[in-house]
């Protein structure tokens, strides 16, 4: 068996550690714009924020729902407060995620955190 140096042990754990920072820094990019998000899941009557809200979702909604809001998280608003921000999509993606779960209340506790004026007062852009 060969044997490695300290050196050479402490250069393979720093490129280990970079690795996993570049990993972990591509996942808290967002790969959809506010813009996408709100087209893809809550514009309109009919939206997936709608039909979920009116109890009509199923499995393969409530996960979309989840991916779309935790997308919304690693946004940053147009407007307004970051910490704002933070909070209100951070309660939609935990209400979103929720409803993956089948946690009970998960219905009520989407319709809560789904609310487009709180939001929008504070933080669209023009």
């Amino acid at each position: 068996m060969k044997q490695f140096s300290t050196p050479h042990l402490v250069l393979a754990a720093a490129l280990i550690a970079i690795a996993s920072g570049c990993a972990s820094t591509s996942q808290s990019k967002a790969t959809l714009s506010v813009e996408q998000i709100m087209e893809d899941g809550f514009e309109g009557k009919e939206s997936l924020s709608a039909r979920i809200s009116k109890g009509q979702g199923n499995e393969a909604d409530f996960k979309k729902m989840a991916m779309l809001t935790k997308e919304l998280a690693l946004n940053k608003p147009s407007k307004g407060d970051l910490a704002s921000w933070t909070e209100k999509t951070q309660a939609l993606q935990a209400a979103a995620d929720s409803l993956v779960a089948g946690k009970p209340g998960a219905l009520d506790g989407f319709k809560s955190a789904v609310n487009c004026k709180a939001c929008h007062s504070v933080h669209k852009g023009d």
